[in-house]
């Protein structure tokens, strides 16, 4: 096998109360990536089509990953790595880890699996850390491994996998602005007060058992941010209006997908889903600002090789 081609998946951090660990992966939104073996050793990313990013591999999160994978395997060849970008960086919806996750997937399958899951997440949060400046796996995961996620630790990569009940779908919204993960994490807070904390620990610990069950009611009581959201919420023009719109629509929850500016929510079935999203649309119809919505089931299977 010479050469692959992967789609990589959007996903959503966060998921309102897990700040940094919980994720869930999308289906109908995502990157393509073309990933080929060449004889001149090197990575060289020869084509960035969609939107305009550096193609140095020390500045392309793709490339980074790339890097990351290679330096350690040290194969005897180069790569050649094509990008497709359909997710726009600073949207929200786990742009930057779709091509460090997409790329580390796609070597791996092309050089024969040598490493796990969990190791081609250590390759891709490198990758990560280009566009936020730390290093975390909160998209990255969800994209890897499909459905929900819960990241254990970093150091080292620990993932859980949680179980994603079978009528929960996902609406986002994603008004037409950037707000770069730097800028977003640029405004938390670096302490809280402990009530704060044990309320948002309560919410993810309740948040898992209700997936793990398949509990919509206790799914709707968890998807609550005591911590981070009242303050990127700011960042995000109507965020209020459009919550208030969608939990009267009927949505389970709704919170800032990732570092925003785009807004999630989870919902019992897709009748119901499709209420949220018009809903939601009829807030910034009023707006004057640019948006795309999007309903999605939960990707159960994370990124997906098109053809080899």
């Amino acid at each position: 096998m010479k050469e692959i081609r992967i789609f990589a998946p959007a996903t959503v951090a966060n998921v309102a109360c897990g700040f940094d660990v919980l994720g869930f992966c999308l289906d109908s939104v995502g990157d393509e990536m073309v990933v080929r073996q060449v004889a001149k050793k090197g990575i060289v990313i020869t084509k960035s089509i969609g939107y305009d990013l550096p193609t140095e591999i020390e500045n392309n999160v793709a490339g980074v990953a790339a890097q990351a994978f290679i330096n350690d395997f040290d194969p005897d060849l180069g790569i050649e790595i094509e990008i497709y970008k359909n997710i726009k960086p600073g949207s929200g919806v786990g742009s930057s880890a779709a091509s460090a996750a997409g790329v580390v997937v796609a070597l791996n399958e092309l050089l024969g699996k040598p490493y796990n899951k969990e190791q081609l997440t250590a390759f891709a949060m490198k990758g990560e850390a280009v566009a936020s400046n730390c290093e975390h796996a909160d998209n990255i995961a969800p994209a890897i491994y499909g459905g929900f996620t819960l990241v254990k630790s970093c150091k080292p990569v620990k993932i859980l996998e949680i179980p994603t009940p079978s009528n929960l779908f996902a609406v986002i919204i994603h008004p037409q602005i950037e707000i770069k993960t730097a800028d977003s994490r640029a405004v938390l807070p670096q302490e809280i007060p402990l009530s704060q904390a044990i309320e948002q620990w309560a919410n993810v610990g309740s948040l898992i058992h209700a997936l793990h069950t398949s509990d919509y009611g206790l799914i709707k009581e968890s998807l609550h941010d005591v911590v981070i959201e009242t303050h990127r919420s700011k960042l995000i023009p109507h965020y209020d209006a459009v919550k208030k719109a969608a939990l009267k629509a009927g949505a389970l929850g709704c919170s800032i997908s990732g570092s925003g500016p785009s807004i999630f929510t989870l919902n019992k079935g897709k009748a119901t889903a499709l209420h949220v999203e018009h809903a939601m649309r009829n807030v910034y119809k009023k707006t004057g600002i640019e948006f795309e919505t999007y309903i999605s089931p939960i990707n159960q299977n994370g990124i997906k090789v098109l053809n080899m």
